[in-house]
């Protein structure tokens, strides 16, 4: 039987469709250390779980399509924390930040629309796009200039009558760049002058290393084109719970993207309560888990360097990092890792970065690397991807 034509265009993800290679080396013994996915091995904070411990309600009800108005309410005073001041109204909760990404494409864009993004990107955004029946239009950014924002002509080029928004991602997955406010300042500018919103994922921003981060809510005089994309997933440390939020002061935007909202009935209850419960949570969790993920990214950093051949940057935030390797197919490679290769029966697991992009073969030899693990094993990761390369490029170079 023949499927849609739909679904033949959509790929396997490049973060999870390398799992059965995963499974068959675990299966034979192999301790796999996962550095391909996002899934910190930070402890989500006890106020969330006990949340879900204590839930008391005698079922599990619908909820309001914009999700519950006590976690709406804590996101507010959230913001405020960040010199953000929102009503309730501004937010909208979503089953996660990939939802809030696809009814923001979904509500700005008409089928064969466009979005502008700097590539490489999250690579899940291509589905989401694909959902929304949405083109991306790809600005390259580039290893050796640390990911930076490509120049702003290079966006006001590629702006026609199709473009529905610019899409960022601050701090970035999966290369962990921060845009300076020059460069905030100067898409803002160009949103404005063009008449075209800019939808801003700032999934990571409480993982900034080196600076303070401004959320895009906060430059005045933008607010009416501005869609801010959040989620707890990756800030609490509770990725399966798929609560996320859209931050929006447009009024027009936020009376249509409840339509989506409401065909989907609600987000789910239970992880609402954990989230809720999150954002009650001493700061000082959040600046430990900050400061973790800092001696993370620079052990990696350091370790990766040293390895011959191997290019990459120091990430500002996020806890990803893209690398290049002196190999002829990252994806290849990653197979190698896992199907072939073992050290001392221990061996990696990475996401090969071709798919973070949508110009054909510039990510090939790249690979996105996420730092979610301790250093005691990001040490020996290290080591099996040395050892790793080594045998690789005996083998195949």
């Amino acid at each position: 039987m023949q499927m849609s034509h739909r679904i033949s265009g959509f790929q396997c993800s490049p973060i999870r469709r390398l799992s059965p290679y995963a499974v068959a080396a675990t299966k034979r013994g192999i301790k796999v250390h996962y550095l391909n996915i996002g899934q910190p091995d930070i402890k989500t904070p006890d106020e969330a779980l006990n949340a879900v411990r204590n839930y008391s309600k005698p079922n599990i009800p619908y909820g309001p399509s914009e999700g519950l108005y006590e976690l709406r309410e804590g996101v507010v005073d959230y913001y405020k924390q960040h010199s953000v001041d929102l009503d309730v109204d501004d937010v909208l909760i979503t089953t996660g930040g990939s939802e809030a990404l696809q009814f923001a494409f979904m509500t700005l864009c008409d089928p064969f629309d466009e979005i502008i993004i700097p590539e490489p990107y999250y690579t899940n955004v291509t589905s989401f796009a694909r959902t929304a029946m949405v083109n991306l239009v790809p600005i390259t950014s580039r290893i050796e200039d640390s990911f930076s924002l490509p120049p702003i002509e290079e966006f006001e080029k590629r702006i026609t009558r199709k473009t529905g928004a610019i899409l960022l991602c601050s701090p970035n997955n999966p290369t962990g760049y921060i845009y300076t406010n020059d460069e905030m300042k100067s898409i803002l500018e160009l949103c404005k002058k063009k008449d075209i919103f800019l939808i801003v994922d700032e999934v990571y921003r409480e993982f900034c290393y080196e600076e303070e981060f401004s959320s895009v809510l906060s430059y005045e005089g933008y607010e009416d084109r501005v869609v801010c994309i959040d989620s707890f997933s990756k800030r609490y440390s509770m990725c399966g719970s798929r609560i996320g939020a859209v931050v929006t002061k447009n009024s027009e935007f936020k009376a249509n993207i409840l339509k989506l909202s409401q065909a989907r009935l609600c987000p789910p209850d239970i992880e609402q309560v954990a989230a809720l419960a999150a954002l009650k949570t001493a700061p000082s969790y959040l600046e430990e888990v900050k400061q973790e993920y800092k001696k993370r990214r620079d052990f990696l950093s350091q370790g990766l360097k040293k390895i011959d051949g191997v290019i990459c940057s120091t990430p500002k935030g996020a806890f990803y990092m893209v690398a290049q390797l002196p190999v002829d197919d990252a994806e290849k490679f990653a197979i190698f890792m896992l199907n072939e290769f073992n050290y001392e029966n221990e061996t990696v697991m990475i996401a090969p970065a071709e798919d973070f992009y949508v110009t054909p073969a510039i990510g090939k030899k790249q690979a996105r690397i996420a730092y979610v693990l301790n250093t005691n094993d990001l040490a020996r990761a290290l080591i099996c991807l040395e050892k790793g390369l080594e045998a690789y490029k005996e083998k195949y170079l």
